[in-house]
């Protein structure tokens, strides 16, 4: 018995050393030799990434929680068949209250109001915050709750930040519903942040992504008209994927696809908004060279203000070798910046719930919006602009100089880089 019970300890360590350590996958991709505004390109898009190419009839950015907070009650506010949230966050706050009483007097009124929160990310969220919900008709799951039985699947979390409306109308990006994002919690001014509304047959993608996820934390597998309503008779507006991304057994995920060949396939310009910017070796090998190719190559991401500092601490770590290669790194000092926003070629958007770290392209359930729409990333790069008259630019030399201090917490950080 003694020699089982240390052969099963020594199987758990092995585990816990295999969650923290497993490396990435070495990604490599050769660019199409296609224009990135070509249909061709398109498809190819959307079959790699596996998901099929649709319309997005509207796309319209909403910068900050004072906008998108505003947007995303007032749709609450008109749905007539379904409501339905995926939270990552979902913390008890004056914000938060308003969606409730939104969400209860729409469930009130019949509406199927259906709310996924992940157990981790809103774990400072009691189960009863969400009783008079429940009393007035609407259903609360939470994803992943901990249990003996999900304790193999933990480090599995829905980092998803959707709401879709009637099935027509959807928002997503990476804002949950907090103070955070609210006029800001106490000693801390708002993230900067921002989400997408977008309507159209692309919002179909929103809802599969929905209830995938709703089939996990219930069995229920939703197919009604108020999940699901009849096509729109004329499928118009740019071209756009819903890439619903989940990790894995062997490491890959949709989301680091989709990442992978834009990246690789630019030829004029790539702007990154990232709040946890802790690239790969594969990552950085592709901004050296989209850099060394001619290819403008410029990030923003926390500076100070960062409320996961050992993530601060490992991106920083990383800036050496991309600073030389002519990567401009910009570092946001009004707040914490929590955009994750990826534009190339000011031709292709993506707005969703992906850092560039291996946390989310590797074990989290997350999902981007991909349009392929010069006017959407004309206004994003409008906003990148903005952010980045107001952050720090990195010198490389400067760089070279950090604290001795920063480098050896870095250094010490760097078997949690996997889990920021």
């Amino acid at each position: 018995m003694e020699i089982l019970e240390t052969a099963a300890i020594l199987l758990l360590c092995a585990l816990a050393l295999l969650v923290l350590f497993e490396p990435g996958l070495d990604y490599r991709v050769s660019p199409p030799d296609l224009p990135l505004d070509s249909p061709e390109f398109v498809r190819l898009l959307g079959e790699v990434a596996n998901s099929g190419v649709h319309r997005a009839a509207s796309s319209e950015v909403l910068t900050n929680g004072r906008h998108f907070y505003a947007a995303e009650l007032a749709a609450i506010d008109a749905a007539r068949a379904s409501v339905h949230v995926e939270a990552f966050i979902f913390h008890p706050s004056a914000i938060a209250d308003r969606f409730l009483a939104a969400l209860t007097a729409r469930a009130r009124q019949g509406v199927k109001v259906r709310v996924i929160v992940d157990a981790i990310g809103s774990m400072p969220t009691p189960d009863a915050y969400f009783a008079g919900l429940r009393a007035a008709g609407g259903e609360v799951v939470w994803y992943q709750p901990i249990r003996w039985y999900t304790l193999k699947r933990f480090n599995n979390r829905s980092h998803r930040e959707v709401i879709v409306i009637d099935g027509t109308v959807g928002f997503v990006g990476g804002a949950g519903i907090s103070a955070h994002w609210d006029g800001g919690q106490a000693g801390e001014a708002a993230w900067r942040d921002t989400m997408l509304r977008v309507t159209g047959s692309v919002v179909a993608g929103l809802q599969t992504c929905f209830i995938e996820n709703w089939l996990e934390a219930t069995g229920e597998i939703l197919t009604g008209p108020d999940t699901f309503p009849p096509a729109p008779a004329v499928d118009a507006g740019a071209p756009a994927l819903t890439v619903i991304s989940v990790p894995s057994p062997a490491r890959s995920s949709r989301a680091r696809v989709l990442f992978q060949v834009l990246l690789a396939s630019a030829r004029s310009s790539i702007d990154i908004n990232s709040p946890y910017f802790v690239p790969d070796a594969s990552v950085r090998r592709e901004l050296i060279r989209a850099a060394g190719r001619g290819v403008r190559v410029r990030v923003i991401t926390p500076g100070a203000a960062n409320n996961h500092p050992t993530a601060r601490r490992a991106s920083r770590r990383r800036y050496g070798d991309l600073l030389r290669a002519g990567v401009g790194i910009h570092e946001y000092q009004p707040s914490m910046i929590h955009a994750k926003i990826l534009v190339v070629d000011g031709t292709w958007a993506v707005v969703g719930s992906t850092n560039f770290d291996s946390r989310s392209f590797a074990l989290n359930d997350e999902v981007n919006m991909a349009v392929m729409d010069p006017p959407l990333a004309a206004r994003l790069l409008a906003d990148f602009a903005r952010d980045a008259a107001a952050s720090l630019k990195i010198d490389y030399e400067e760089w070279t100089r950090r604290p001795a201090r920063e480098r050896v917490l870095a250094w010490l950080g760097t078997f949690l880089e996997r889990q920021e």
